[in-house]
């Protein structure tokens, strides 16, 4: 009897296990889904919010429009047909808002019962108009011609300068000032973390009594568990005005904060990793070599360090992906402008920062909405790219020690 209950609860025990690892697994997975789901939808919507429509007279040649020219005649830098159908006439701009320069309300009506007559009569009367408005003002028997505008496309996507996704009446999604912020930050901080937290290291592996290590590396340790926020805190109120007065800035909040605060979190993975790969060097290993003749620091540098280099190096890692991901922090001192920028002086953006400013206010399912989980499907890519090299450098390692 024992033995058959003995073997039931471990049946039931991996059961659970498996089942526990199954709906795991297939969490991750629907996450994953869900999440290029919505963001690779972007590319089959037009630049122009759901709901609005672009309009110009029937007479008009013209029957596409990019999402650029669209933005670019609407900031009154294309102010002639030229460009987009050939004709040497000057755009004559309308808005919803400029009906009044031409109906009475009582023309348009008390509940704008009237406004859909009102807006064909106009755009039938002026040849060079092109008009935006909803599209639930769009008569039945319109007068005019709906312009299609052009959906967004990869290459814009990525390789845009501009991110202002809640443009009218086209949005704007490059995303390149999001990546290349998001890459100066981040390397800035491994930049500075590195030398920082490989010092640490050695010095608490090699270098430090065991009394002095027992209480240093929990105190390192606590420093992975303080909330990014706090750190953004001491960012705002040292940091900032710190670098503002020293580099004579009009504002502190630049590329470089976010760097020294990221720096600063991610020293603790360095040298938690680093620490215990520079442990692991074989007792011979260093006794041989101070057998030889060789310094104690001649032995660290020549000998502990090249053979725990793939543990430095995946620590190091580790910490970009920390710097990467991280949003409340860089969020409060970056500055959050999104420019391309030419100095690590000048205020940034970061794709995480991006997307914990503007989700909240984005429109569930509209284009903004999508945009950001495009965004966020880059950061997973990104991630992804730091976790595989991370494992390929390990498991390069323990093949080369094999």
């Amino acid at each position: 009897m024992k033995p058959f209950y003995k073997k039931f609860s471990e049946k039931f025990i991996e059961g659970l296990l498996m089942l526990s690892g199954t709906v795991t697994s297939l969490a991750v997975v629907l996450i994953v889904f869900f999440l290029f789901k919505e963001g690779v939808s972007v590319f089959n919507q037009e630049a122009v919010e759901e709901g609005y429509v672009v309009a110009v007279n029937k007479k008009n040649s013209a029957d596409h429009i990019s999402s650029e020219d669209l933005k670019n005649i609407y900031d009154q830098k294309i102010t002639h047909w030229t460009p987009i159908n050939g004709k040497p006439d000057s755009i004559v701009l309308f808005r919803l808002e400029d009906i009044s320069n031409f109906y009475s309300d009582e023309q348009i009506g008390e509940n704008f019962e009237g406004l859909p007559t009102c807006l064909s009569s106009v755009v039938d009367s002026l040849p060079d108009i092109i008009a935006f408005f909803p599209e639930r003002y769009l008569a039945k028997n319109f007068k005019g011609k709906v312009l299609q505008v052009d959906k967004i496309k990869m290459s814009e996507f990525f390789g845009g300068k501009e991110w202002f996704p809640t443009a009218q009446p086209s949005a704007q999604l490059g995303v390149m000032p999001l990546i290349l912020g998001t890459l100066w930050v981040s390397l800035g901080a491994i930049l500075l973390a590195l030398p920082l937290g490989l010092a640490a290291a050695v010095y608490m592996s090699e270098i430090a009594n065991e009394k002095v290590r027992r209480v240093m590396k929990p105190l390192i340790e606590l420093l992975a568990g303080i909330p990014s926020v706090v750190y953004g805190f001491f960012g705002l109120v040292i940091i900032v005005p710190l670098i503002q007065k020293t580099f004579q800035l009009p504002v502190g909040e630049t590329g470089l904060a976010g760097s020294i605060i990221l720096g600063i979190m991610a020293l603790p993975t360095i040298i938690t990793i680093s620490e215990d790969a520079m442990r692991n060097t074989p007792r011979a290993m260093k006794e041989a070599s101070l057998a030889l003749g060789a310094s104690k620091w001649q032995t660290i540098y020549k000998v502990v360090v090249p053979y725990s280099i793939s543990g430095i190096t995946a620590g190091a890692i580790l910490g970009i992906g920390r710097a990467i991901g991280e949003t409340m922090a860089v969020l409060m001192v970056t500055g959050n402008a999104a420019v391309i920028p030419h100095s690590i002086l000048q205020p940034v953006r970061t794709i995480p920062a991006t997307i914990a400013a503007e989700l909240g206010e984005a429109p569930a399912g509209g284009l903004h909405y999508k945009a950001l989980f495009a965004l966020g499907c880059i950061l997973f890519l990104i991630t992804l790219f730091i976790n595989l090299t991370v494992e390929f450098i390990t498991g390069r390692n323990k093949h080369q020690k094999h």
